[in-house]
């Protein structure tokens, strides 16, 4: 994706989604960013809408999503929105398909929809909640889209540091043979959506498309509200203990624009073959860290294997009964 740019330059972890664009003009770019009932996916489509994209943006309840969206940046002027349950598939098949047949294509899709911690739970479907919505909702809509990608466009998927909690186990998807754990869960996810992004680079990339993976940083957000309080206390602990560590960096939550600022970056800013396949933080590449235990920063080497992800590609459409070019 293309984007007038007046100058280039240094960001990093404070960086908002307005320092981010500006100088960037986007009239004339159609975008979609799935979750913008609340906040990140309301600020990103704010801050893409701010800079002349028309945007779609897909939620679970069309209700709130108008009433976020209003509020955040007043008449919802260049912002259509759909129905999308990334829960069900019958919601996602009936949201892709009806965007195909608008026919209308995208210059840029940003997957910021999903959930955190949940409890023990299945999707409509059947499968492991936070799996099932945060990756395979994402998986099966963007792949029923791709057709509508323009050359030079973009993905974005919405990782998480989370991401090292666990890599994905594709023997036991739904914890069927091992003990339910909920962050484990989210990790699992989390590990997902990079794999996700760097095989849907790979299979598109000669038509110009590339696809980037984003962890948005510490923010307090609607995200957190599955948390039970061994959950909140189990991340605290994290928290805490990642503080304590020789040289750690202190700690902060970032505000709703600042989180929503690499996401931005990654879809317009970054360079296409900087961003491309590569797991992104603080609006830059992040490094590749192979270390135990949780770090908060960098991105593990499972998470963008390509073999691996080419596994989980394979996987994934086994078990939503389609096959994707």
């Amino acid at each position: 994706m293309t984007a007038a740019i007046t100058a280039t330059k240094a960001f990093g972890a404070t960086s908002t989604t307005d320092e981010v664009l500006e100088g960037v003009n986007l009239a004339g770019k159609r975008v979609l960013v799935t979750g913008v009932s609340a906040g990140l996916g309301v600020e990103t489509a704010r801050a893409l809408a701010a800079h002349g994209a028309e945007v779609v943006g897909a939620a679970r309840d069309l209700g709130k999503a108008k009433g976020a969206t209003e509020k955040a940046f007043g008449k919802t002027n260049g912002l259509t929105l759909v129905e999308l349950d990334l829960a069900s598939f019958a919601s996602v098949r009936a949201a892709a398909d009806g965007l195909v047949a608008d026919g209308r294509r995208f210059d840029l899709v940003i997957c910021n929809a999903g959930v955190m911690a949940t409890p023990s739970g299945k999707t409509a479907d059947g499968f492991e909640t936070q799996f099932g919505t945060n990756h395979l909702g994402h998986f099966t809509f963007v792949n029923r889209i791709a057709s509508l990608m323009r050359p030079g466009a973009r993905l974005v998927n919405l990782s998480s540091a989370g991401h090292q909690m666990s890599d994905v186990d594709l023997d036991d998807p739904n914890f069927e043979r091992t003990p339910y754990d909920p962050w484990a869960a989210y990790g699992r996810s989390k590990t997902a959506n990079i794999l996700f992004a760097v095989e849907f680079d790979r299979r598109h990339r000669e038509r110009g498309i590339r696809a980037a993976a984003v962890h948005p940083g510490g923010i307090q957000t609607e995200l957190s509200h599955h948390l039970d309080d061994d959950a909140r206390r189990r991340m605290t602990e994290v928290v805490e203990e990642l503080a304590r560590r020789p040289g750690a960096r202190p700690f902060s939550y970032k505000s709703i624009p600042q989180g929503a600022a690499t996401s931005v970056w990654a879809a317009v800013v970054g360079k296409a073959d900087e961003v491309g396949g590569r797991y992104c933080e603080d609006c830059h590449v992040a490094e590749t860290i192979d270390a135990e235990g949780f770090t908060f920063a960098g991105v593990r080497p499972y998470a963008l294997d390509p073999e691996h992800a080419k596994a989980l590609w394979a996987k994934s459409e086994a078990m939503v009964g389609e096959r994707f070019p």
